[in-house]
């Protein structure tokens, strides 16, 4: 079972939420806030895998709160929700530890099946999101590059793979463009996560651009 932690100001919209996931046999709602500051201090009684995470609230925001509940707890997975243009957000919410995006109007099988990959230790990098990235790391003059002790570690074939996961492809299709099997990038994947100490597959692209082994406008 998935426990969900539900975060918005808007109480239609976590009614809403709430209706959908419900439905759902192998999800369960196990606590709901409405504002970040309350967020984190659910979080710690409430044992979610997956917490919802409006970005614009009271008190305190949703990259603040996701950068907090990732700290104190780091196997709980937080996906950011909002209906505001992603460009604005993403950079930081990714740095602050988020698995990934939805808008709030995404279909509700959409949304089932993004709490599912998430819970799973996946993470939601679609090309919007990986666009979005890339855009706002272009915008970093190049000396403003940080420097990741882990990048020196990675081996030429686990650049490889990390280029094409920096792309926004899936292990299945990182596996057809290198000529290997699914189970032997999952492998690579993870070993690259561990050099690089990255939580997650969207952490190690962060890193990927902000090391500069990935420069914008590489293709």
């Amino acid at each position: 079972m998935i426990r969900i932690m539900l975060v918005d100001d808007q109480e239609m919209v976590r009614v809403g939420f709430r209706m959908i996931l419900q439905a759902e046999h192998d999800l369960t709602i196990v606590g709901e806030a409405g504002d970040g500051a309350a967020a984190i201090e659910l979080a710690e009684r409430a044992g979610a895998d997956v917490v919802l995470m409006d970005v614009r609230m009271p008190k305190m925001d949703g990259i603040e709160a996701c950068r907090a509940i990732r700290d104190r707890q780091p196997d709980t997975r937080v996906m950011m929700l909002t209906t505001f243009d992603l460009h604005d957000y993403v950079h930081a919410a990714l740095r602050a530890g988020a698995s990934g995006f939805m808008l709030k109007d995404a279909p509700a099988e959409q949304l089932v099946d993004a709490i599912r990959i998430v819970a799973n230790g996946d993470a939601l990098l679609a090309p919007s999101i990986t666009q979005a990235l890339i855009d706002e790391i272009a915008r970093q003059p190049a000396g403003d590059r940080t420097s990741y002790p882990g990048v020196d570690a990675l081996t030429e074939r686990e650049l490889d793979v990390l280029r094409l996961m920096a792309s926004g492809r899936s292990n299945s299709e990182i596996a057809q463009s290198l000529y290997l099997g699914e189970a032997t990038i999952k492998t690579h994947v993870g070993r690259i996560l561990a050099k690089l100490g990255a939580r997650d597959r969207v952490q190690a692209v962060v890193v990927a651009y902000e090391s500069g082994v990935v420069i914008p406008g590489d293709r």
